[in-house]
């Protein structure tokens, strides 16, 4: 018979009810409250509306020939081995003597295995949205997983780079993820990641060099005050002015048609601005100042105080000193460089506001209690974002015309399908981008009149005839090849498709 249990052996014990429900909970509570978890899911959830935003826009026929039409011709040529020659821009014209942006050419295999302009769109987004992975992760460790939740945010809403991503391709969309993680970098006092981080920007853009040597000055300052040597930052700086120094007036030169920069006389006005000038070119017209406020609002304000906002003044300085009212405004791709920078300098000036009441940033289990004048920062930067959303791209997620087919667009859809693959064209800015990757297409007039191309398609509703091809050239070009025997295929609705006899 087996034996009683000894009233000295103690009972066995059993699991409480809902104990192991209880750890599930606390396990999934620890995960969430992992900085990585909401960093990237909010960049995953971005680059979902960003690129549904940028594939929408591109099939209703809103994407045009500047810039997504001369981005995909130059990266079409990449992916064969070829020099990016784009015939959008002009017979022959190697695109590196127009910008210095080699490091699109790294887009080349995706877009060999997938030749659509919606690899670059789907791209573009990628890389924008990366962006929220570095300056969230830092929110959560400066301040707690409810900051780094609002600051990711703030970043992927931001209407600087909402604006970029939405607006066909541009190089820049690498530049916004390496300054994020450069200038949170900076801010964590890691100077040599910093760094390695800034130094691919010499390869996006010419006037990011410098970008770089700001971030050089930067490293140096913080070397100083931690009495160290400051010259890597030194050196880095040198690099990024010398960098910037050559590409303008050395290598884009030389690949240029005219043997010159093209932006010089943007930034003197196509004359010779007098030195004293120069602080009334910075502040007028008053359109450059709703550029600083709501630069400094997207910091909250508060971000003025960051040494890290300095990375700013370099792209500040051409745009505002440009005599070219499309880089004054707010209404362009040019502000997505300046978002993560912002971002990035209201982090820095939360962490320097400190923390009360011995909360742990970061921690999950202690809410962080700031100063008044962070948590005043914080709101003001959800007031911008809340604001401004409806006033730029992203919201056409949520409302049903964006998503319909109007008949014109059907129109317009059966004209190009007439064009055999291959073909030659002359076309409008919209109409040129619906034709870059299945044709030889370049912009109506720019297209020579001798031996003219195969088929010649405009949108005389295009308002972006107006720029680069005025509508008057247009209707004058239009006339000449009506001259030269083409033939009508379509002509409705301000829809023109002509053939060569």
């Amino acid at each position: 018979m087996p034996l009683a249990p000894s009233p000295l052996t103690p009972p066995r014990l059993r699991p409480r009810p809902g104990a192991a429900r209880q750890r599930r909970t606390r396990r999934l509570r620890r995960a969430l409250s992992h900085p990585a978890l909401p960093a990237w899911g909010l960049a995953a959830g971005f680059a979902a509306l960003y690129a549904c935003v940028g594939v929408n826009r591109h099939r209703r026929g809103l994407t045009k020939a500047y810039d997504l039409g001369i981005f995909e011709q130059a990266i079409r040529a990449y992916a064969h081995g070829r020099a990016p020659i784009v015939p959008l821009k002009g017979p022959g014209y190697h695109l590196l003597g127009d910008h210095f942006h080699p490091l699109v050419a790294t887009l080349a295999p995706a877009y060999r295995a997938f030749p659509t302009p919606l690899t670059l769109v789907v791209a573009q987004a990628l890389l924008m949205a990366s962006a929220v992975v570095p300056l969230t992760r830092w929110a959560h460790e400066v301040a707690g997983p409810r900051v780094a939740l609002l600051v990711g945010c703030a970043t992927g809403a931001s209407w600087g780079i909402v604006r970029a991503a939405a607006d066909d391709f541009h190089e820049i969309a690498f530049a916004v993820p390496l300054l994020a993680f450069a200038a949170v970098a900076l801010g964590r006092r890691r100077p040599l990641t910093a760094a390695l981080w800034s130094l691919p920007l010499l390869l996006v853009k010419e006037d990011l060099g410098l970008t770089v040597a700001a971030v050089g000055l930067l490293i140096a300052r913080q070397a100083r005050r931690g009495r160290r040597s400051p010259l890597p930052g030194l050196a880095l700086a040198a690099v990024g002015t010398a960098a910037t120094a050559l590409t303008v007036l050395v290598v884009l030169p030389a690949f240029n048609t005219g043997g010159g920069f093209d932006y010089w006389q943007q930034l003197d006005g196509g004359g010779h601005a007098p030195l004293w000038a120069l602080p009334v070119r910075l502040a007028w017209p008053p359109l450059k100042w709703l550029l600083l406020l709501l630069l400094a609002a997207t910091a909250g304000f508060l971000g003025l105080r960051s040494p890290l906002l300095l990375l700013c003044l370099p792209t500040l300085a051409w745009r505002l000193l440009s005599a070219n009212p499309h880089y004054w405004g707010v209404s362009y791709h040019y502000s997505a460089v300046l978002m993560p920078v912002a971002l990035a300098a209201l982090v820095d000036a939360v962490r320097r506001s400190g923390t009360t009441l011995g909360a742990t940033p970061g921690s999950a289990r202690t809410p962080v209690r700031l100063p008044r004048r962070a948590r005043y920062a914080l709101a003001t930067t959800a007031l911008v974002t809340a604001v401004t959303l409806p006033l730029y791209p992203l919201h056409e997620v949520v409302m049903p015309e964006a998503w319909s087919t109007p008949p014109r667009l059907l129109a317009t859809r059966a004209a190009l399908d007439r064009i055999p693959d291959g073909a030659t064209v002359a076309a409008s800015n919209r109409l040129a981008a619906q034709l870059t990757s299945r044709t030889e297409v370049t912009l109506v007039c720019r297209a020579p009149l001798g031996r003219g191309p195969e088929w010649v398609a405009v949108d005389l509703r295009d308002p972006s005839v107006q720029s680069p091809c005025a509508l008057a050239e247009t209707v004058r070009v239009l006339a000449a090849y009506h001259e030269l025997g083409y033939r009508k295929r379509v002509d409705q609705d301000d829809l023109v498709l002509l053939e060569r006899p």
